[in-house]
């Protein structure tokens, strides 16, 4: 089986060849971190095993797509064709190698950085120890099985980072100049800013938005830096086996019942994922809201907003010209919070979450400001 060709025709497709990361591609089979993964059909999961079929395993790893390996607490490495299958939230994948590309860019990473990453599948931690060396390069992950896993198909490649199980929003293993994160955290961990050496560089992206934050150590020990005008989303950063998730009682209530407050909205029905700006707004105001979404046979799309404080709004509509009509019910009213942010929009024309500056304390209050906008998390 050859892979060579598909890793250079991946390369070639997302980078220029001067670059340094262009070799790292190239030489990395991402196949062997990726060898079974998780597909979606329709509403269940299905699973993909590599060696049953080499050539979708070819096209499929060597393709610039994120593969989900983990859905809750099932690994596709440990599934087998038969089991039943998993139902929940995609928890650990292989991104995309060029999102990987562009958050090492992000870091701004010199030859002879000391930098963090986190595990996964351990693909981007095998492109940092190609392009840096071995020896400058520390992975981490809160799940033992990942980072065993990762460590084997690393050392079958002859790389042997320092791999470490931790939370990465707890104590650091080390010292680091660059903290490169591909899971995703509300406010930056005091224990970054603790464990980034002078002139530090930390990238990740804020839990729940497309927003990718680069920040700079500051002699007082927080940093400042900027939400940048790329955009991407990773996975929260978890701190056990799975995710929490809304209260079963709220699904019923949004799904079943007309809620306290019923009205049509003024704006055509939108699914929040759908537009990263508008998310991200409604995330720095309100953390931890979950979305889903259906079309039945007969046309009716509904959208659901539920949140584990109880909170949960459904908007449904059957014509793509209708305006949706909207219930609310729990202590906030997540639809009407979602409204004034598309008033916003429609009144400026855009929303200041890219470009905004950040500046983090020494024990990572994280502040975003743009203009007269302001949020803390």
């Amino acid at each position: 089986m050859t892979w060579v060709a598909h890793a250079r025709t991946l390369a070639r497709e997302i980078i220029r060849p001067e670059s340094r990361w262009h070799s790292a591609l190239t030489e990395v089979p991402r196949h062997q971190f990726v060898v079974n993964w998780w597909e979606r059909e329709g509403e269940t999961w299905a699973l993909r095993s590599g060696p049953a079929d080499p050539p979708a395993w070819m096209a499929t790893a060597y393709s610039d797509q994120t593969l989900v390996t983990r859905v809750g607490t099932s690994h596709a490495d440990r599934a087998r064709v038969g089991d039943v299958l998993p139902d929940g939230m995609p928890t650990s994948s292989s991104t995309l190698p060029s999102l990987l590309v562009r958050m090492y860019r992000h870091a701004m990473i010199g030859d002879n950085d000391q930098i963090l990453v986190t595990t996964g599948s351990g693909y981007s931690t095998a492109l940092a120890c190609v392009r840096l060396g071995d020896n400058y390069v520390t992975s981490v992950d809160v799940d033992e099985h990942l980072v065993r896993t990762a460590q084997d198909r690393l050392g079958v490649l002859g790389l042997r980072p320092q791999l470490k199980v931790c939370d990465i929003t707890g104590p650091l293993p080390g010292r680091y100049d660059r903290i490169m994160s591909t899971v995703s955290v509300r406010s930056v961990p005091a224990s970054w800013l603790q464990a980034l050496r002078p002139r530090g560089r930390l990238v990740t992206t804020i839990a729940g938005t497309g927003l990718i934050l680069t920040a700079d150590k500051t002699p007082d020990g927080g940093a400042t830096g900027r939400i940048e005008w790329d955009r991407a989303g990773f996975m929260p950063a978890r701190h056990g086996a799975d995710y929490e998730s809304p209260p079963a009682d709220v699904w019923k209530q949004a799904t079943e019942t007309e809620g306290g407050q019923s009205y049509t909205s003024r704006y055509p029905l939108l699914y929040p994922p759908d537009a990263w700006d508008v998310m991200s707004m409604l995330e720095l105001k309100i953390p931890g809201i979950e979305y889903h979404r259906h079309e039945d046979k007969g046309g009716l799309r509904t959208v659901w907003l539920l949140h584990p404080d109880g909170s949960w709004a459904r908007a449904d509509v059957a014509d793509f010209l209708a305006s949706p009509i909207v219930h609310e019910g729990g202590p906030r009213r997540l639809w009407t919070e979602l409204e004034k942010i598309r008033n916003r929009l429609n009144r400026e024309g855009v929303l200041p979450v890219y470009g905004a500056r950040v500046a983090i304390t020494p024990e990572g209050e994280t502040t975003l400001t743009r203009g007269g906008w302001t949020a803390t998390l």
